[in-house]
């Protein structure tokens, strides 16, 4: 009888329901799940750039089906002594891919696939880049037009990792508050933003900001652009309709500013920060600037400066503050912002497009006392206020401790990619100078090239890769240059990206 059920594994195994398992396998895991598991080679992966491969090879064998919904992953000590690498990349390629939806841990069960990736459909061949992608005098329009352009690699500023983006923590909070919520709280909001979320920020900026404010103070926004158009339309009734801008600077902040009437005279900026001297030989009465980490230049806005631009406000100044990527930092400690020494005369502006995502529209504003009510009532007309089911959502991710292991993420995952653009910049464009790399999610290059900055991002577009030119952000004349983002690129395409901005400029006539 033993010897008649012995015969006949075989059969077992075609009965089984599920993936097809070789005998041998222990059931739920995946096959080869030693040396040869998926035949991963670590030689391929590039330095510094190790989980970014990993997660990069499982999920491409997820979505083809060679690790199948329900199988298990090898433990994350067993693939790391495999490949010769330290447990954390591992650990950090699973992690990724949990947040992506496709596994799940399942305590002594192991991760196990729990979904594929979607197969997206097949592109249009990508078209040549038109010969003005990036004109010298960009118009409103131009931001889109860059975003729509195909590319298969985008080097362009302004975004996290978006691939990043914690999902499961995400549901795990919705359903949270959807199962608190009462059938009143799907009604109209408090224009300046649900409670919850007021209070969530307030706590954020003083652990993380040393901003102490009350909840009641803060105004929820759709981000750091409504904040300047809510600004603009509450201090035009004062008398201010011009504002300094710094330069370089932000050329979306001079866009939106100038869409509501507001002139923005350039001030510029050197290593120490903004020039206040020549901001108060301006004769303006209000400043916009990133002082933790400028736009694009990177630099921090110096304590003699901060004393100086104090003094300027206190003597009537208006400063409007944008916390600019303040949270993304690796090799300096926290800057303190200016609204937590100078309420009175400063407006702050953040937001969670740096940290989470740019499609939430969440951010936040605070303002001096005189100009709240003005603020508010533009808020009111713009649209009554953010919709509240994310703003509770975010709320819950701030209060549990979520959004700050995503930060610690993302800095770990960041500060790799920072490191793997400064080597592709020294190895293949040797002669770049770079700027802004100790914070932020981008670097800026100077080059000593005759070839305009426009047409090198136009060239590398039409090779397919995305960049932004330096000139765009400057009023003044200014050395050509690249505003290059990290944080949304793997260590892989990092490289080949740069490798092409060096062919497309030495194709140019320009160094490299």
């Amino acid at each position: 009888m033993s010897r008649a059920k012995a015969a006949r594994p075989e059969q077992t195994i075609k009965r089984r329901k599920g993936p097809l398992l070789t005998p041998g396998v222990v059931k739920g895991s995946l096959p080869n799940a030693g040396s040869d598991f998926l035949h991963l080679d670590i030689a391929c992966a590039p330095a510094g750039g190790r989980a970014d491969w990993l997660a990069g090879q499982l999920r491409a064998a997820v979505a083809d089906g060679r690790l199948p919904v329900g199988g298990r992953l090898p433990a994350s000590r067993v693939l790391a002594a495999d490949l010769g690498v330290s447990r954390g990349v591992v650990v950090e390629a699973y992690q990724r891919l949990a947040e992506e939806g496709h596994v799940a841990g399942r305590g002594r069960g192991g991760t196990v696939v729990v979904a594929a990736p979607a197969v997206p459909s097949p592109d249009p061949p990508a078209a040549p880049a038109p010969a003005a992608a990036f004109p010298p005098a960009p118009g409103t329009d131009i931001f889109d037009a860059v975003r729509a352009a195909p590319a298969r690699i985008d080097l362009t500023p302004g975004v996290p990792d978006l691939a990043a983006f914690p999902r499961a923590d995400w549901l795990r909070a919705e359903r949270t508050v959807l199962r608190r919520l009462a059938a009143s709280d799907f009604g109209y909001g408090d224009p300046c933003g649900a409670p919850a979320l007021r209070r969530a920020v307030a706590d954020w900026l003083a652990r993380s900001r040393g901003i102490a404010v009350d909840p009641v103070e803060v105004i929820v926004t759709t981000g750091v652009s409504q904040a300047l158009g809510l600004l603009a339309q509450a201090l035009r009734p004062a008398g201010v309709t011009t504002v300094a801008v710094e330069d370089p600077g932000s050329l979306g902040v001079r866009q939106h500013l100038n869409n509501w009437g507001v002139r923005t005279p350039p001030v510029a900026v050197d290593s120490a920060g903004l020039r206040v001297d020549e901001l108060a030989g301006s004769g303006v009465a209000a400043v916009m600037l990133t002082p933790a980490h400028q736009f694009p230049t990177g630099v921090v806005l110096d304590g003699e400066r901060r004393r100086q631009l104090i003094g300027w406000a206190r003597a009537g100044g208006l400063v409007i503050e944008d916390d600019y990527d303040a949270e993304h930092r690796y090799d300096r400690p926290p800057v303190p912002a200016l609204r937590a020494q100078l309420p009175d005369q400063v407006c702050y502006a953040g937001s969670v497009s740096k940290l989470l995502a740019p499609a939430l529209r969440v951010g936040w504003l605070l303002v001096p006392a005189r100009h709240r009510d003005a603020v508010v009532a533009a808020k009111r007309n713009a649209d009554l206020g953010n919709a509240v089911l994310p703003q509770l959502v975010l709320a819950e991710l701030m209060t549990s401790g979520a959004l700050e292991r995503q930060l610690r993420l993302l800095r770990r995952r960041h500060v790799r990619r920072r490191d793997a653009m400064v080597d592709a910049v020294a190895r293949h464009l040797p002669g770049a100078r770079v700027h802004g790399a100790a914070a932020g999610l981008h670097l800026m290059l100077t080059l000593d090239t005759a070839v305009a900055d426009t047409d090198l991002a136009t060239a590398a577009l039409a090779r397919g890769v995305k960049v932004q030119p330096l000139s765009w952000h400057c009023q003044r004349p200014y050395r050509p240059g690249l505003v290059l983002g990290y944080a949304a690129s793997t260590a892989t395409a990092i490289a080949e990206g740069v490798a092409t901005v060096a062919a497309a400029l030495r194709d140019l006539g320009g160094p490299h």
